[in-house]
């Protein structure tokens, strides 16, 4: 007898090494290393590398693997030309899904059929290198100015905030934006990852596989909820206004967004860490008013709905504070999510199946005719 689960949920597909998201217990953790440790003691650079290799680096490995990183990051004319191009009100998600999506257009390494992973994994890194220029280089592009020179000496971190704002970030600002990308690496399996497995289990080519996970995390109920809390907080305004605004959400039995976990079941592990770094940044800023507000809507929504915030509800003060605006928030999302996504292809690459689950048919059981056209 088969058990229908609605959505997939609790349904066990496949299996992976990757990233251990314990929901109950509010843990986390990459390759058996959890998020905590991670965060306090390596780089991005340094998970990209467990991730794609299952191990953490050496020093030497390291400095290869951010040798690659930093040379890869060039784009092929024709996709700057497309960004370029591209309308100034397109949605950057939209945008760096086309754009990742041409990259397969230049790389013929990135083949259909039997996998090469030698291959698979030189296009992972690229793919990792790639997405924050994307990113960066529309950003610049729409506003009408030129996107700085590409650099090989700054980390992935610094090189998007100094492409971005046209010059070398502060190390605190590094440092906040290198430990968002560490939380958001990987966490199981999330929509988007989910994408990226099923598709890249047909044998389709490695950006094929990347572009559906973007696709997956550009909606508000998966990576978009971060763009939401921001929003959220600017409809609300002050925070005087923040405990009838609530309680009219709740009454109305409207969604809050970046409260809930559809795994969690307790506190996020990602939230505390970037719920620090919002409260260090605004109060450099002297704007405390945006993590004041949110510390009330997570203080009424745990004491009246025993619902936690999640990554998002905190990533969102984090990236505002960082002075980025509110729609590169997704794509920040999937700059990191890249490097979990390409690990996980690569995974799913060394012993995989292609996915096809039943569906609960709830359509007509008796077959009927079908009569003329007139006698419709």
């Amino acid at each position: 007898m088969t058990t229908y689960a609605k959505g997939l949920e609790g349904v066990i597909a496949n299996e992976s090494a990757l990233s251990n998201v314990e929901g109950e217990e509010g843990r986390l953790s990459y390759l058996g290393y959890s998020i905590d440790s991670l965060v306090n003691n390596c780089s991005f650079e340094e998970v990209v590398f467990l991730l794609h290799r299952g191990h953490l680096p050496k020093q030497s490995e390291l400095d290869a693997l951010q040798t690659r990183l930093r040379t890869d990051r060039n784009l092929p004319a024709g996709v700057i030309d497309f960004l370029k191009a591209a309308p100034k009100d397109a949605a950057p998600m939209d945008v760096l899904r086309t754009a990742v999506s041409m990259l397969g257009l230049y790389d013929h390494r990135a083949a259909v059929g039997e996998p090469n992973l030698e291959k698979d994994a030189e296009v992972a890194l690229s793919i990792v290198a790639q997405t924050p220029v994307i990113v960066a280089a529309y950003h610049r592009f729409r506003q009408g100015l030129e996107l700085p020179p590409i650099r090989e000496d700054l980390s992935e971190a610094a090189h998007f905030l100094y492409l971005v704002n046209g010059e070398v970030p502060s190390e605190a600002a590094t440092r906040t934006l290198d430990v968002a990308y560490t939380l958001h690496a990987d966490h199981g399996m999330n929509a988007s990852t989910f994408s990226a497995r099923v598709t890249i289990a047909t044998l389709s080519d490695f950006y094929s596989a990347i572009t559906s996970a973007i696709g997956t995390l550009k909606g508000p109920l998966h990576g978009g909820a971060n763009e939401g809390v921001i929003h959220m907080l600017q409809e609300i305004g002050e925070l005087d206004k923040v405990d009838a605004w609530v309680e009219a959400k709740m009454a109305r039995k409207e969604k809050i967004m970046g409260i809930g976990h559809r795994v969690y079941k307790v506190l996020d592990p990602r939230a505390p860490h970037l719920r620090e770094l919002a409260i260090q940044l605004t109060e450099e800023l002297g704007e405390p008013k945006w993590i004041q507000m949110s510390e009330r809507i997570a203080t009424i929504m745990r004491e009246k709905k025993n619902l936690n915030a999640n990554v998002d509800f905190y990533s969102a003060t984090v990236y505002y504070s960082l002075g980025i605006p509110t729609d590169l928030f997704t794509p920040i999302f999937a700059i990191a999510r890249a490097a979990g996504w390409t690990a996980q292809v690569l995974e799913q690459l060394r012993d995989s199946r292609l996915y096809r689950p039943l569906t609960l048919y709830t359509g007509p059981t008796e077959l009927m005719p079908v009569p003329p056209i007139s006698e419709r």
